[in-house]
């Protein structure tokens, strides 16, 4: 088993008077592709912010491999505010900056490279099509060399030929020995891309192994039918 990277134990998170994270216990390894789902308001937005060190926990702890981890954290969001009026290779040069890198041209390219996005570095960004600027958020967030890189849903609402850039994008993070955790309510990509499926539903961890390991387990021939089982309860 490779190195472990992020372990929770026991997360707790409330607003109020509701229970949103009941209790999680979680690894995160070194060189997996590992894919959190679940239904909307499951909690695993809780979860990631809390494996993140952006929200703090209510019970339970995370222990990270190494005191500096956040420099090491890279996150694409949904929605990432790229800087008006500026190309795709000037925002991740303003984005290395907060980390306090300077990009080298050769290293903005072939980031850009990387990313499918060689062909248009110095268009602006707010100009770039919908998917094109998922792979931009995603560059941004590669821009430091993080070791492990959260991202949020990466392929919602993208065409198929975006999406499977994603995928191959993704599948080359892990080649090149990044670890990956990602959201997604695409049971077909989280079978073709996850080392690991860990299923959260009312703040718990209801189901967890790979795709094919939770098909077995529950009986049935594709990790669709796994979803709508465990989240009914059924088994």
């Amino acid at each position: 088993m490779n190195q472990v990277l992020i372990r929770a134990t026991a997360l707790k998170k409330s607003y109020n008077s509701r229970t949103v994270v009941n209790g999680i216990s979680m690894n995160v390894y070194e060189n997996e592709v590992l894919t959190i789902i679940g239904p909307n308001g499951a909690g695993k937005t809780t979860t990631i912010e809390m494996l993140l060190g952006l929200r703090k926990e209510d019970e339970g702890k995370v222990d990270y491999w190494s005191e500096n981890f956040q420099k090491a954290i890279g996150i694409q969001l949904q929605a990432t505010p790229f800087f008006p009026g500026l190309t795709a290779i000037e925002n991740l040069r303003v984005f290395a900056s907060f980390y306090k890198k300077r990009l080298s041209k050769e290293k903005g390219e072939e980031l850009l490279d990387l990313c499918g996005l060689g062909n248009v570095m110095k268009i602006e960004a707010s100009k770039l099509s919908g998917g094109q600027q998922k792979r931009l958020a995603i560059a941004v967030a590669l821009v430091h060399d993080p070791k492990i890189v959260f991202l949020d849903e990466p392929t919602a609402a993208l065409d198929p030929k975006s999406r499977r850039e994603i995928h191959e994008l993704i599948l080359e993070l892990q080649n090149r020995g990044s670890t990956v955790v990602f959201t997604s309510h695409d049971m077909e990509e989280v079978t073709k891309l996850s080392s690991r499926v860990m299923m959260i539903d009312q703040g718990k961890v209801i189901a967890e192994g790979t795709a094919e390991e939770l098909c077995q387990s529950y009986g049935v021939q594709n990790l669709e039918d796994v979803y709508l089982l465990a989240i009914r309860g059924g088994k």
